[in-house]
């Protein structure tokens, strides 16, 4: 089992800091980059101070590449509740990276199941240096909920009940939101050579428990990260109930 790192930072917008510092360090050191990005509330703050700190340095983002973790089925990236119109606004729309190098799952693809075949491939032919992670409150990483096969690579999923309810905050209505999602698979993840796991808030105080027990069974997606050699969690003080 991996000793993980655990930096605890106090506020979320000291967790926000470190994120975008570690990440911008590894920018300035190496041109050509690739980048997993998580969308959701809590990176929010790291895409903030990271573009900020891009801008101020004039860094070059000529060869940087990002993969997203994942898509929602049915969205297209017009909707503003789709992670394409998230990352654009957060993220993209603030810095110069050229538009072949983002790449994003395609909710709307006609033929899903060659969409995250084609994706996979791009992620083993590129690789990841740097993977962002949120986290859900039952221990669930991008949309891969309990019970995911650890093996699992890029693919549709059925969301449950749960994440339904928890992402449905940012809909009109709980009817609104999809039921079904393209994501980056756990075995897909944890491809990525350094891991970055962001928990803040006391709604997350549960999730990162159930982390750092060390239990590592499928029933707790993000539990398979014991099994990654370099990974960093960053927490505020609320998701360790400080």
């Amino acid at each position: 089992m991996t000793n993980f790192k655990e930096i605890k930072a106090n506020t979320y917008e000291d967790m926000s800091n470190e994120a975008a510092t570690i990440i911008f360090d590894a920018l300035k050191e190496s041109k050509q980059f690739s980048l997993g990005l998580a969308t959701g509330s809590t990176p929010e703050g790291m895409y903030d101070a990271l573009a900020k700190k891009i801008n101020e340095a004039n860094l070059d983002l000529s060869e940087l590449t990002t993969f997203n973790l994942d898509e929602y089925v049915g969205l297209d990236e017009s909707n503003d509740q789709s992670y394409h119109y998230f990352m654009e606004k957060h993220f993209f729309s603030k810095l110069d990276i050229p538009q072949e190098n983002v790449h994003i799952l395609d909710g709307v693809a006609e033929d899903l199941q060659k969409e995250v075949e084609d994706y996979e491939a791009l992620i083993d032919e590129v690789g990841i240096d740097i993977q962002v992670l949120g986290i859900g409150r039952n221990g669930h990483i991008a949309f891969n909920e309990p019970g995911t096969d650890f093996n699992s690579l890029t693919h549709k999923v059925q969301l449950t009940d749960e994440t339904i309810e928890d992402n449905s905050r940012f809909f009109e209505s709980i009817e609104d939101v999809p039921t079904e999602a393209v994501s980056m698979g756990l075995q897909t993840i944890m491809k990525a050579k350094t891991i970055i796991l962001l928990i803040s808030g006391d709604n997350k105080k549960n999730a990162r428990d159930l982390f750092i027990s060390g239990e590592i069974t499928e029933d707790i997606p993000v539990s398979i990260l014991h099994n990654h050699d370099n990974v960093i969690l960053i927490t505020d003080s609320a998701a360790r109930g400080e």
